[in-house]
């Protein structure tokens, strides 16, 4: 089936979901977990609080949701979202080779249910793009093979390898995006930020990773080093896409001004890899932190 047909009834679903009100009456955080796209933020009931994370000040009323004269071009959020789309195929991928490769039934049917999740997560943003006006096979195929070097150089040497790869390079990958959402219109920024969240949660590697490790202190010397390699070729990955990819590298340089970052030149995007490097590896560190590793 061509992709512009699935995407067509994923968005009639999105539209009968909204008129039925199913979006309000999802409980939070269930939206990694159901099928469907993200609610807006007035029919998921989200808190203040909640509503300031996906609605930063500076946001207007404009139609479309667009913030004025500092809002993204159309053309780079398409290119966000064509790296982000993307980063769930493969996420789908990983998680499928890593369901059939699980030791136990339990352990690969919960693999199999979060590749379909990606799967899911992928077309919300393919509707996304579609919307803007964009080819969605074209968007997604300007990322491919983005992360090939990063496979080819990472060959896990085991399951719990495997699932820390995961775990680390998904993370990156979304940490990246989540530096490049603050000059996205309101309608993309809540998408971006609603796969992310979903894909975080899908990533429910931790307990079982920090559960081995703390039972093998082996096993664990061997996952603290392993990450140490995996975070490196990601930090690689980033940086090559802040070189080759303007249109990431402009919005990234936006979100690091409206974060007051100083002694960088704005309209030098490239001069902002230190800055992103080291965001991507103090947000490693806190996520090793969670396994009980040494980043």
């Amino acid at each position: 089936m061509r992709v512009t047909s699935r995407l067509l009834s994923c968005g009639d679903r999105q539209q009968q979901r909204r008129q039925r009100g199913t979006d309000r009456d999802a409980p939070e955080g269930a939206l990694g977990d159901v099928p469907g796209a993200p609610a807006t933020i007035r029919d998921a009931g989200f808190t203040g609080e909640a509503v300031a994370s996906v609605a930063p000040s500076g946001a207007t009323g404009e139609p479309g949701g667009l913030r004025g004269s500092h809002a993204a071009s159309v053309e780079d959020v398409r290119a966000l979202l064509g790296l982000l789309a993307y980063t769930e195929l493969t996420a789908f991928t990983r998680l499928a080779e890593s369901s059939s490769q699980a030791p136990g039934l339990h352990e690969r049917l919960r693999l199999a249910r979060r590749a379909s999740n990606a799967v899911e997560r992928q077309e919300w943003v393919l509707a996304r793009i579609e919307e803007l006006g964009g080819d969605p096979e074209a968007e997604v195929a300007a990322f491919d093979r983005t992360y090939a070097d990063y496979n080819d150089r990472t060959t896990p040497g085991s399951w719990w390898e495997r699932l820390l790869k995961g775990y680390v390079g998904h993370g990156v990958a979304d940490d990246f995006c989540r530096l490049a959402v603050d000059g996205l219109d309101d309608r993309s920024r809540e998408v971006v930020l609603e796969v992310i969240r979903g894909g975080e949660s899908d990533e429910r590697s931790v307990a079982v990773l920090s559960a081995a490790a703390e039972a093998d202190e082996v096993l664990a010397s061997r996952l603290a080093l392993w990450g140490r390699r995996l975070v490196g070729e990601a930090l690689g990955v980033a940086q090559t896409l802040m070189t080759s990819r303007p249109a990431l590298a402009r919005l990234v340089a936006d979100g690091a001004a409206r974060r007051g970052v100083g002694g960088v030149d704005p309209s030098s995007p490239a001069e902002h890899v230190p800055w992103v490097l080291g965001q991507l590896t103090a947000e490693h560190t806190r996520r090793m932190g969670r396994l009980g590793l040494t980043a």
